[in-house]
């Protein structure tokens, strides 16, 4: 297994997440050829307890201690036009807040990023814990059209545990000599 060099890691800001690893899965989601699962893995991320998520993340990224990404399809359920079930079997993943939109560094809409957090116990009596989730989704631009598209038929997921410090997922570089996160794959 290929390690990644002493002092690197893999901190991605939003825009890098949609633009680049989730546009790519979409695109090349019949190519076995890349190598984005060493990376970031498909998952049903609903099927495991959040505590159980890091052990099922990419190769490249198993010694993270702060944060594990996934590629989530789409549940069969949504694509008949449910709801999709965030049920575990100890507990749920609940959303907070409103979905808000992601923008690129020219300050345009490339998707849409929904928080969760995992409560252990049945709804609604379940209790909140540290566990979150950032779910993103990439929009398509339809030239025909004024009005993006939404894509559904797979998500980027970020699980993390809130440590109490504050965080800055969407880092940007503070010069122009700083090297971009994402060039892992």
């Amino acid at each position: 297994m290929e390690e990644m060099a002493m002092g690197f890691r893999f901190f991605p800001t939003e825009e890098e997440l949609i633009s680049f690893y989730l546009n790519k899965k979409l695109e090349l989601e019949e190519d076995k050829t890349s190598n984005i699962h060493r990376v970031i893995p498909i998952l049903d991320i609903y099927r495991l307890d959040p505590w159980q998520l890091p052990s099922h993340c990419g190769e490249l990224c198993h010694g993270d201690t702060e944060q594990w990404f996934f590629f989530m399809p789409r549940q069969e359920r949504e694509v008949h036009g449910g709801r999709p079930s965030r049920t575990t079997a100890s507990g749920y993943w609940k959303a907070t807040g409103s979905p808000s939109h992601v923008y690129s560094s020219e300050n345009k809409v490339i998707g849409v990023k929904k928080s969760m957090v995992f409560y252990k116990g049945k709804a609604p009596t379940g209790r909140k814990t540290k566990w979150k989730m950032n779910e993103y989704r990439a929009i398509k631009e339809d030239p025909t059209s004024s009005t993006p598209i939404l894509r559904h038929e797979m998500c980027l997921c970020r699980v993390y545990v809130v440590s109490g410090s504050s965080r800055a997922f969407d880092r940007r570089p503070t010069s122009v000599g700083e090297t971009s996160s994402a060039g892992v794959v």
